[in-house]
């Protein structure tokens, strides 16, 4: 691969590692997001400061960019500053405005039947890099279940009206001007309702490189939008999505992640009537959608489900399965272990 483009933030991937995943509650950002921040700041700024301060847009530049594109996450975006101390480099970072590149794998497909809408996904990344915070919070009135990334980011989640949304890297190597897809995802679970209101957003919101971004909501809609810094935006009504856009580009990152090979998978299953959503998710569960390739950064790191009509949510591992919703969202921690031979609670 590209050695501009790290697979995660940070080099050196082995095996054997351990990942704690916790669940927050905390519905006004306060001390437990806080505590949060300073948990992951360390392991954040070298990531951010990685190709010099310099390459990194200015504080101004940073406000003015989320004034001009998410002017509605303003009031959030400040409140969360102020709890991270009010550093210029700190509030550079939470803007995610042209942040340094970063690469995912990903599966994610949208399984629909008459009486229920079910947005699946596994989520492949290096485990040390990922954060394992699931945010239950109610920032701007709408309630969000979401797994966290850079701090207050999105990876996947859902809101309180059912939409849900996960993302996947494009497979391509543009780098552009524009927005990190996570804070892109947090944008949409705080202020749409809706397909037709996210797949506005995912219009007119730059990103920063290539996304896959699958949205499905309580009505049984879905998109699935493929988004880069150097086109418009194609959004369709594709369920299924991996690690490339319309045509291969990055041969080498398409051979190592089985990119064609998950789609094929993903798109025969959500194509067969018979499909289940019990028999999608057993696929998650079993290659080559899950993956056991920790050591270049592939493997698989959680599953998560998300069933928009009910607003149920469901992160599960080999042996453990974590159901959360609105209503019931205990604070727990479940450690699980990455390792040579597989993945363990």
């Amino acid at each position: 691969m590209d050695s501009n483009f790290a697979a995660g933030r940070a080099p050196g991937v082995e095996l054997d590692k351990a990942l704690t995943f916790r669940t927050v509650h905390e519905e006004v950002a306060g001390p437990k997001w806080q505590s949060l921040f300073h948990y992951h700041w360390p392991a954040y700024e070298p990531w951010y400061l990685a190709e010099g301060e310099r390459e990194r847009p200015s504080y101004l530049e940073c406000h003015n960019a989320l004034r001009k594109h998410m002017p509605e996450l303003l009031a959030t975006y400040r409140t969360l500053c102020e709890l991270a101390g009010g550093g210029d480099l700190s509030s550079r970072l939470l803007s995610l405005y042209r942040p340094p590149p970063y690469i995912t794998g990903c599966s994610q497909a949208v399984l629909t039947r008459p009486i229920s809408t079910m947005l699946a996904r596994n989520y492949d990344y290096p485990p040390e890099l990922c954060e394992g915070t699931i945010l239950y919070t109610r920032w701007n009135q709408r309630r969000v279940i979401a797994m966290s990334d850079c701090l207050w980011g999105v990876l996947d989640g859902m809101n309180d009206s059912g939409l849900a949304v996960s993302l996947a890297f494009g497979g391509r190597k543009v780098v552009g001007d524009g927005f990190g897809a996570p804070i892109i995802l947090r944008y949409i679970l705080e202020f749409c309702d809706t397909v037709p209101e996210a797949a506005a957003v995912l219009a007119r919101v730059p990103t920063h490189m290539a996304y896959n971004i699958t949205v499905a909501d309580a009505s049984g809609r879905y998109v699935t939008a493929m988004i880069a810094p150097d086109c418009r935006a194609s959004i369709r009504r594709v369920a299924v999505a991996t690690n490339h856009q319309k045509k291969i580009e990055w041969y080498a990152h398409a051979l190592a992640s089985e990119t064609l090979i998950r789609e094929r998978q993903l798109s025969i299953l959500v194509d067969d009537d018979a499909t289940t959503e019990e028999r999608l998710i057993s696929a998650f569960s079993a290659p080559p959608l899950f993956r056991h390739d920790y050591r270049r950064g592939l493997g698989t790191v959680y599953t998560a489900v998300y069933r928009t009509k009910e607003r149920l949510t469901q992160f599960r591992w080999p042996g453990r399965v974590l159901d959360l919703n609105f209503d019931v969202f205990p604070e727990e921690q479940i450690t699980v272990r990455y390792g040579s031979r597989g993945l363990y609670g």
